[in-house]
């Protein structure tokens, strides 16, 4: 646990990171995030009229919740106090109220407490906070990449305004950067750096919408830079040696992972491949397992195109099986043909939607018998009892249809669920549904 009263900096800046030393100190200084600190924002509106509230915000690293925590309490004049989940227990946060409590006694002054990673929290050590928040004795700011609604109680949500933060936009990393270059108290403004601005977008590009690693990477680049003299040129080849293991942000199980799924299927189900394809490559230089995609990819083939174009169900069991063969890279071009084929197919959710009807209607029926005409009848005594007594071999029926015949237990009257669409081979399918269903009402009549 760490607390502060005073500026948000230490005394001494020399061995700090670049991105510590370059935290903004002030709304000034703040990249990114406008929907949040807009004049007309509600987050905004609130400090200025300091009316301070407990929040959590939710967003990707290096996208400023610590910062702007810090600043919250520095703009409110609030003691700062700070707990990471992933460190802390009960016990510490007991003492970090009762030094709040103290504080609140003898000087009036309010107190931030931000708990980063607050999703590390367990339920009992959540609540732990609950009593302090409703009494006023701390404010409550917690900081989480996880999706709030799946990791916090709904006893603290409750308590709680969420804030969405979002990863920050080149032009906005690219302030970030030049800021740190120009600034000569805490940044690099010191000395003769030579960064051309094609360079710097493609740090930035590296970072990923994180501020952070902009600047972490920023000092390793200064670090790795060619020096003539005291001046350091920064080039494509000091580039690529401090971003080779710059990794694109990917939350694999998280909303990220699954925001970008939902992404793939649904520009599959728009018939736009070029989107599509742009979904399974974030995802394969993400580090997703292509194997995962092939599987969701099959499952669109039945959920999405069905009988309009059955051959994307083969199309898909091909793609799986070319990449349990071949593995990476080389397999992934199959799932991309088969990506590209389903987008570009005629789309049917007719089964899909038939499949769930069906099943709500059996589940809300009874377990009703087989009609005898339907049961097998392999033995003697199976024949005596009548089972398949009257079954009509539609083989043997002109057209190779018994119409008039039904399917359906006899207790309960048929069902139409099968509705097929107006699109690529459905149309066949629902033309032939219709002349059998025309004879079979000619048969009963």
């Amino acid at each position: 646990m760490s607390s502060s009263q005073g500026g948000l900096f230490a005394s001494d800046d020399s061995m700090r990171p670049l991105a510590d030393r370059m935290r903004p100190a002030n709304l000034d200084e703040f990249f990114g995030q406008s929907h949040l600190l807009s004049s007309e924002s509600s987050l905004r509106q609130a400090l200025e009229h300091d009316r301070l509230h407990s929040m959590v915000f939710w967003g990707p690293p290096g996208t400023g919740k610590t910062t702007l925590a810090r600043m919250i309490a520095a703009h409110s004049d609030a003691q700062f106090m700070s707990l990471s989940a992933v460190l802390s227990g009960v016990k510490d946060i007991r003492e970090s109220v009762a030094n709040a409590k103290a504080l609140l006694d003898t000087t009036g002054q309010r107190s931030v407490l931000f708990v980063d990673e607050v999703h590390r929290f367990n339920k009992s050590q959540q609540d732990a906070f609950l009593p302090h928040i409703e009494d006023g004795t701390i404010y409550f700011v917690g900081a989480t990449t996880e999706n709030p609604s799946f990791e916090l109680n709904n006893a603290l949500l409750s308590r709680v305004r969420v804030y969405v933060l979002k990863s920050l936009a080149l032009e906005d990393l690219l302030n970030i950067i030049d800021r740190a270059l120009a600034d000569k108290e805490r940044g690099l403004g010191n000395l003769k750096i030579t960064f051309a601005q094609e360079h710097k977008r493609s740090l930035v590009i590296s970072a990923d919408g994180d501020a952070r690693r902009s600047l972490v990477l920023l000092e390793l680049a200064v670090d790795c830079a060619h020096r003539n003299g005291d001046e350091l040129l920064i080039d494509e080849a000091v580039l690529k040696e401090v971003t080779r293991d710059s990794f694109k942000q990917f939350d694999k199980g998280g909303d990220q992972f699954y925001d970008q799924i939902s992404a793939l299927h649904k520009s599959i189900r728009g018939s736009d491949p070029d989107a599509a394809l742009y979904w399974f490559c974030r995802m394969i230089d993400g580090g997703c397992d292509p194997t995962y995609i092939a599987r969701r990819v099959l499952r669109f083939a039945s959920e999405d195109i069905g009988n309009a174009d059955p051959r994307a169900a083969q199309l898909g069991l091909y793609a799986w099986d070319t990449y349990s063969r071949l593995g990476s890279p080389e397999g992934e071009l199959a799932i991309a043909h088969a990506i590209v084929f389903m987008a570009c197919a005629p789309k049917s959710n007719a089964v899909y939607n038939a499949y769930k009807s069906a099943m709500r209607y059996v589940q809300s029926t009874g377990t009703e018998p087989v009609p005898d005409h339907l049961k097998n009848a392999p033995t003697k005594l199976m024949k005596e009892l009548g089972h398949g007594q009257g079954y009509r071999y539609a083989h043997d029926e002109e057209g190779g249809f018994a119409a008039g015949v039904n399917y359906f237990p006899d207790t309960i009257s048929p069902e139409q669920f099968y509705e097929p669409v107006e699109r690529g081979l459905e149309i066949r399918i629902a033309q032939r549904l219709r002349e059998l269903r025309a004879l079979n009402q000619s048969k009963s009549k």
